[in-house]
């Protein structure tokens, strides 16, 4: 217990250190604007050299809500002053994708920052992946492509010994993508595994994984890949903040759930708040929320704004409130450790 503290009192410390100061307040703008208005604060992408907004749309979503439903939340997110747009090929599959290039590419592009991922096992694939990337979403290049959702040390072994890892190079080479990084949310062991194998050559610019209060108690993403990436200089990427859903709802995968009756933790544990707070706290540069609605995706905007920190006192005591749900499969259903 006393260990987790220290070192997440170390982790804390560092968030300040990737979050930009406001800028152009002497010309008169907001701290942080476009052309379409003001920007949430924004964080650095470690070694990718670049700033993102602190808070990004997740593209899963997408697929499950309707066009009209998808075009609002896109519209609601740019007006909230989100610029970071997260997807992949396998969203839907392909839905989400196609939406971005109906609702977001054609009117954003120039001033969104826009990521998508392959499952691609191969090098074939993954190529033929990207370009269907591309075409779906009416765009010549990619901000962020990542191998996604790296399963154990063996998969990432695969992979790199069927040339994904060399295929994801050479499409930054080409010019197809800016930035590269990898997701993964079943196992630390396969981000460590990752990690292991690019130490020498650190292709990789972030990394995509679970970060939340359940998290720091159970098959921990935080304490153990969390330190190793940063030590590296990579982008952290938040997902799963509220465990993909199941802060709101105990169940088990694969069954319906009606978010609006079954059995809540928040706000019986947690608020929403306390939630993405937690998050933020730490050193994450983005923290990627799905939003099934216009109006949840506000909710989300509201709260970045208004984020300054919390204590080391409050965060570890929302840490212990749910210590109890912090078993495989209860909350965490994604892990398979």
């Amino acid at each position: 217990m006393e260990k987790r503290r220290e070192f997440l009192k170390k982790l804390s410390a560092l968030t300040a250190t990737i979050m930009v100061p406001a800028s152009n307040i002497s010309f008169g703008k907001a701290p942080y604007s476009d052309k379409w208005g003001e920007l949430l604060p924004k964080r650095k992408l470690g070694r990718a050299g670049i700033e993102v907004t602190m808070l990004g749309v997740g593209g899963y979503h997408f697929g499950n809500t309707t066009e009209k439903e998808s075009q609002a939340i896109v519209e609601a997110a740019m007006e909230g002053g989100i610029r970071f747009f997260d997807t992949a090929e396998s969203y839907g599959p392909h839905t989400s994708e196609i939406r971005y290039g109906k609702y977001l590419t054609p009117k954003y592009r120039e001033e969104v920052f826009i990521m998508t991922k392959s499952t691609a096992k191969d090098a074939k694939t993954m190529r033929e992946h990207l370009e269907g990337s591309l075409k779906r979403m009416k765009t010549d290049y990619i901000d962020l492509w990542q191998v996604h959702a790296v399963q154990d040390p063996a998969d990432v072994d695969n992979r790199i010994a069927n040339g994904v890892f060399e295929e994801i190079v050479k499409a930054r080479d080409e010019g197809k993508v800016k930035h590269i990084g990898f997701t993964g949310h079943q196992n630390p062991k396969a981000h460590l595994r990752v990690l292991e194998r690019i130490e020498d050559n650190p292709i990789f610019e972030t990394v995509q994984m679970p970060i939340n209060v359940v998290d720091a108690n159970h098959d921990d993403f935080i304490n153990t890949v969390l330190p190793k990436a940063l030590d590296m200089n990579l982008g952290i990427l938040a997902m799963k903040t509220m465990a993909a859903g199941r802060f709101f709802s105990i169940v088990k995968r694969g069954e319906k759930v009606d978010w609006q009756t079954d059995n809540p933790i928040i706000p019986n544990r947690l608020s929403v708040k306390d939630a993405l707070y937690f998050v933020w706290s730490l050193p994450v540069s983005v923290l990627i929320t799905g939003a099934d609605t216009e109006a949840l995706i506000k909710e989300k905007i509201k709260l970045a704004k208004e984020f300054t920190s919390i204590t080391e006192k409050q965060r570890h005591a929302l840490i212990d409130k749910v210590a109890d749900l912090a078993k495989e499969g209860k909350v965490e259903y994604y892990k398979k450790t």
